[in-house]
């Protein structure tokens, strides 16, 4: 039992190592939600389902066939159904049975549940994709969120080693009597507040890998690392497409503006099968039947006999004679199971016509159902065009947006640099104090964080423009 647990520990160890060892890009990262992601797991069996409604519907063309048997033991006086005959002695009887009808005809109600079950199963099919993009799409901005939070970090990095580097030179220089301790103090606190943001930027790039590990519901968290991509800047003379020209692309490619569309064809199939209601019905049906019976008797023999029927006088009125009639003695016997198998055959076909006439207002209530689900899809379908179209426009306002900001903070940034190049050579030969540096050098760490933040909601924005036109989000 001891050897078992090492050796499964082992395997653990072992596998984890494997994982710890490689780096998720983004295209494995989405791939892996979509294979192991519950709520696709469960839209799949809900297309397995409507899989199978459908294939009941295209089965319900087809005539059924029933079988029967059954074994009946008879006590006392009782009419044998097989030779209508009182038995007085106990019966032993079988019954078997084939049986079969096919609708011929129902309003084409057979007909429009199959095309009402094949656009519920085309319906689902759009759903399970859906489901796959708002996970693509999900696991995209968790994978952004952890470049921008590393990026966050590298900057907090570099803030806390310039200030390590000042609290040093500083240092000589109060040791040196060439500057006031408080000074000195002053760039300490400064790299105390430095290294208090790395901290944070650390829990920040924590919590970012958190995320990204509960949308692919992994088993580890401590390894688990992804692979960079390189983030190209953003180009002066980018096109944006227009919120028009993207709808026009979404309402063609989007998987629920299809489900939506499918699902009010199919309940408008709805109504259609429930005004079959009102339609008379033709069935054809027909059975096959045979059995045995103890009290069934067949004759297998007879005897000739002379039965005394009367006198007969002469004509002279002298003598009387006896009469005797010849007759037969039959002897009988229960035919073989086989034999009345063959014997008592029945068969039967028919034609039945069922005209509706009143069914206690279940047909109006049905197409009046059908109608108001029929009128609500619709509706349904409408608004999933009039929320797509406000999302659309919504997400190029963004992106548009974004874009302004990246390039703003751009030029935030070259102003940044010029003015803590400034500062920096200034303090270096006491012309400014402490303070005023470490205003200006967290001014640039602030300006350089909003340019990242820019940068990565500019591609984030870019990239649901982009699922909006149906191409697949890479990096």
């Amino acid at each position: 039992m001891l050897k078992f647990a090492f050796t499964l520990f082992a395997l653990i160890i072992i596998d984890f190592n494997s994982y710890a060892q490689e780096k998720w890009t983004l295209e494995k990262c989405i791939n892996y939600a979509i294979e192991n992601n519950i709520q696709i797991k469960m839209q799949d069996l809900s297309v397995k389902n409507y899989k199978q409604t459908n294939l009941k519907s295209k089965m319900s063309f087809l005539p059924n066939l029933n079988g029967s048997a059954s074994q009946n033991y008879t006590l006392g006086r009782s009419i044998d159904p097989l030779t209508n005959q009182f038995a007085e002695n106990n019966v032993n009887s079988n019954n078997f049975s084939l049986s079969s009808s096919i609708t011929l005809f129902n309003g084409f109600q057979n007909v429009n549940t199959l095309k009402q079950s094949s656009l519920n199963f085309q319906a689902s099919l759009e759903d399970l994709q859906k489901a796959r993009n708002d996970a693509s799409l999900n696991v995209a901005s968790a994978f952004l969120q952890i470049l921008f939070s590393n990026e966050l970090l590298y900057i907090a990095q570099n803030q806390v080693e310039l200030s390590k580097q000042q609290v040093v030179r500083n240092k000589k220089l109060f040791e040196a009597g060439s500057i006031a301790q408080g000074n000195y103090l002053e760039m300490e606190s400064q790299l105390a507040s430095d290294e208090m943001q790395l901290v944070n930027s650390e829990n920040q790039l924590t919590m970012s890998y958190l995320t990204l590990y509960q949308l692919l519901e992994l088993n580890f968290t401590d390894s688990f690392e992804i692979e960079k991509p390189e983030i190209l800047e953003p180009e002066t003379n980018i096109n944006i497409p227009t919120p028009e020209e993207i709808y026009q692309e979404a309402i063609q490619k989007l998987p629920q503006i299809r489900s939506a569309e499918l699902k009010m064809k199919s309940a408008e199939k709805g109504l259609d099968v429930a005004q079959g209601y009102r339609s008379p019905k033709l069935i054809l049906s027909g059975s096959y039947s045979t059995g045995y019976s103890s009290q069934r008797q067949s004759i297998t023999g007879t005897t000739p006999v002379e039965v005394f029927s009367g006198w007969v006088v002469d004509g002279a009125g002298d003598h009387i004679y006896p009469v005797y009639s010849p007759t037969f003695n039959y002897d009988y016997s229960t035919p073989s199971f086989n034999n009345q198998l063959k014997d008592n055959k029945s068969k039967y076909i028919s034609f039945g016509l069922s005209i509706p006439i009143f069914n206690n207002w279940q047909a109006n209530y049905s197409i009046s159902s059908a109608k108001i689900n029929a009128l609500n899809s619709k509706y349904s379908y409408n608004l999933a065009e009039k929320q797509l179209q406000k999302e659309i426009q919504q997400a190029h306002a963004d992106a548009t947006a974004a874009l302004k900001k990246y390039f703003a903070a751009k030029k935030a940034v070259n102003a940044s640099q010029e003015s803590f190049r400034y500062i920096q050579q200034k303090f270096d030969v006491g012309l400014i104090n402490s303070v005023d540096f470490n205003l200006a050098k967290n001014n640039l760490a602030k300006a350089r964080s909003e340019l990242i933040k820019a940068k990565y909601e500019y591609v984030f924005r870019i990239k649901i423009l982009d699922f909006y036109r149906g191409i697949p989000i890479k990096l």
